[in-house]
């Protein structure tokens, strides 16, 4: 009891520390979680330290445990699968599923037979794990690149689709060489696996259909609907995997899929919850994998042996010869550009499905008497690592290689067109920063879009903007409509999605003595440190104030800046040398640097020339009066 405490304690530890550190570092998370898994297990037992063992700690309950891990995440991903994608990428998705899985099968059956050495029934299953990517290591990735819409919503999909059909692969493969083995046919395993694939999906289609009628029927009290889901999702697993092994994967992959098109209202509570579990799911998932590898099942890997040489060649392969055929023999013909299918043809990083699958079938495979099955577990392990070192640190390069990165520094999106809010834009967009004034009327848009800003027209809070309106590029967001309540709500909508600590409006913070006021809760940070509201800056604005900047350098520190403006400026932002925007609130001020740019409020120049003029009177009086003392006698 106490030792499988203190693994769950170390499993939590290194896998969020991993993720922590990857935040700091800009370093692919899943490379740092392999690492930490790897050196807590097998290095430190190899050089006799205690080890993390998960293995002697859960025994036979961790290959379940992962595997409902697995099918939670899968279900997380499918929530995140629109159809209205589909008309925007429709074609790459079905030339990526329909074509991308079979031809990618028959190559990576080719790779391992010649060139690792598998006996051909082992080289056929692992080929058809193969095919698959993975939203644990694609999501991720793509979270800390910023690829443009079209890549990134290809790769997603792949990740997610080709998950349970490279895993009913696999299913196919074994039950055909079992059936073989016992004088069996093709035609005897192939419509049963079918069938099987079928019903589950018809299943967790239902499943689906369940929860579409009664959470919004109020069935479920509120304070359930987690729990409830979460229960449902590991019961239709455990179900469809009674009826046919791996099926359970198609089940919930296709029961989030149908839920994320049902468009329910009250699951978008649920959103804030099942992310936060798909990240501690995938760094637990990570490390007790990694930790529960055994050195001498990388034996096969030594590089000066004909073996280990052949596979370290089958690696190569994998990256420069099977992906990239894939993807070019899948897209011939296509309207997907070729900087894009090229970007494609390199990133297909693997993950636990491909580890979690392959050590099932090492052991079955060997109980068929096929001695290479127990090679399987240590080269999934090589795949993942080298697919994951190589994707993971090449992304932004390659990204940037083929012109498929977006925007670069972190932009800001703006709620609302109105004079100030389109100024602030205008201001930002001449400095390079991605900026998007989004309103529901198109003319109040006008103006912004007289200036060649980018605008979006629809309203924020409709849903079809998610999928319509590119969010990635924006790290912040301003909400400044004419109306605070409405500036709370699109806050307190895009708070999870952004970060509490990146929605700002318009508006004093609350006053917890006005019963009028609402809560902060519900609010975003108030801009400026004085909280001015939606009424002072258009009055202010037709006053003549206008947004300036103010370049800070060794000379000229935060001080001198405030010297230089009117007393009653109000410092509205800091921008960094690398884009980043800090705001001025009314509870918290970023602390000015060297090189940083200071964006403010303040009234016309006249008054600054007034300003100018006092301190210039003020410091000749000061000079004079210090002369006058230095005169007097001692």
């Amino acid at each position: 009891m106490e030792q499988q405490a203190i693994t769950i304690a170390l499993v939590g530890v290194l896998g969020i520390g991993a993720q922590w550190v990857a935040w700091r570092t800009g370093w692919p998370a899943i490379v740092l979680m392999l690492a930490a898994g790897f050196i807590a297990g097998p290095v430190l037992g190899y050089f006799g330290y205690p080890r993390l063992d998960p293995e002697a700690a859960f025994g036979d309950l961790l290959e379940p445990m992962v595997g409902i891990g697995v099918a939670i995440i899968l279900f997380e991903g499918g929530l995140s699968l629109n159809f209205r994608e589909l008309k925007k990428y429709g074609e790459g998705v079905w030339r990526l599923v329909l074509l991308g899985v079979p031809i990618g099968w028959v190559l990576g059956t080719l790779a391992c037979y010649y060139i690792a050495g598998l006996v051909l029934p082992v080289a056929i299953l692992f080929a058809g794990i193969l095919v698959v990517t993975g939203p644990t290591v694609v999501l991720p990735l793509l979270r800390q690149s910023a690829v443009q819409q079209r890549p990134a919503a290809l790769l997603k999909w792949e990740s997610i689709v080709n998950d349970p059909i490279g895993a009913l692969c696999a299913v196919v493969a074994y039950e055909y060489f079992r059936a073989t083995a016992d004088g069996g046919t093709a035609f005897e395993v192939v419509p049963q696996i079918a069938v099987a694939a079928v019903l589950s999906g018809a299943i967790g289609y239902l499943a689906a259909r369940l929860v579409a009628w009664s959470f919004p029927r109020g069935l479920v009290p509120e304070y359930l609907k987690v729990s409830v889901l979460l229960v449902l999702v590991v019961g239709v697993f455990v179900i469809c995997n009674k009826i046919e092994h791996e099926a359970g994967l198609v089940a919930v992959t296709v029961m989030g899929i149908a839920l994320a098109n049902m468009h329910i209202s009250s699951l978008r509570s649920i959103h804030p919850f099942k992310q936060n579990i798909a990240v501690l799911l995938v760094s637990g998932i990570f490390i007790l994998l990694s930790a529960s590898l055994d050195l001498t099942e990388l034996q096969y890997l030594n590089p000066f042996e004909v073996e280990g040489l052949r596979l370290y060649l089958f690696l190569l392969a994998l990256l420069f010869l099977v992906r990239p055929a894939t993807i070019l023999l899948s897209f011939l013909g296509s309207s997907v550009p070729w900087n894009e299918r090229l970007f494609l043809a390199w990133i297909a990083p693997r993950g636990i499905v491909l580890v979690a699958i392959s050590g099932l079938f090492a052991l079955r495979l060997s109980d068929l008497g096929y001695a290479d099955g127990s090679i399987l577990i240590g080269l999934s392990f090589a795949v993942v690592v080298a697919t994951i070192v190589a994707h993971g640190f090449s992304v932004n390069f390659v990204a940037r290689l083929l012109k498929v990165k977006g925007a670069s520094r972190p932009g800001l999106l703006i709620a609302g067109a109105t004079p100030w809010s389109i100024a602030l834009a205008e201001t930002l967009h001449k400095l390079d920063t991605p900026v998007m004034v989004v309103d529901s009327s198109w003319q109040r848009l006008k103006p912004a879009r007289a200036l060649g800003l980018p605008t979006y027209h629809g309203e924020i809070l409709n849903e079809a903007t998610e999928h319509n309106l590119d969010l990635t590029p924006f790290q912040s967001l301003v909400a400044a409509t004419d109306n605070e309540a409405y500036n709370a709500l699109v806050c307190s909508e895009f708070a999870p999605e952004i970060g509490t600590d990146k929605v700002y409006q318009l508006g004093e913070g609350a006053d917890d003595e006005d019963p009028r006021a609402l809560p902060a809760s519900l609010r975003g940070r108030a801009l400026f440190a004085s909280g001015f509201g939606v009424d002072d800056v258009q009055q202010r604005q037709q006053e003549g104030w206008v947004l300036r900047r103010t370049k800070l350098s060794e000379q000229f520190n935060i001080e001198d800046a405030r010297e230089s403006l009117p007393d009653s400026a109000n410092m509205l932002l800091l921008m960094k040398p690398s884009g980043e925007l800090k705001f001025f609130t009314h509870a918290t001020a970023p602390e000015p640097q060297p090189g940083d740019a200071i964006i403010s409020f303040a009234p016309p120049r006249e008054r600054t020339e007034e300003k100018a003029a006092r301190n210039a009177d003020r410091n000749a009086a000061r000079k004079g009066s210090k002369d006058d003392s230095a005169a007097e006698p001692a």
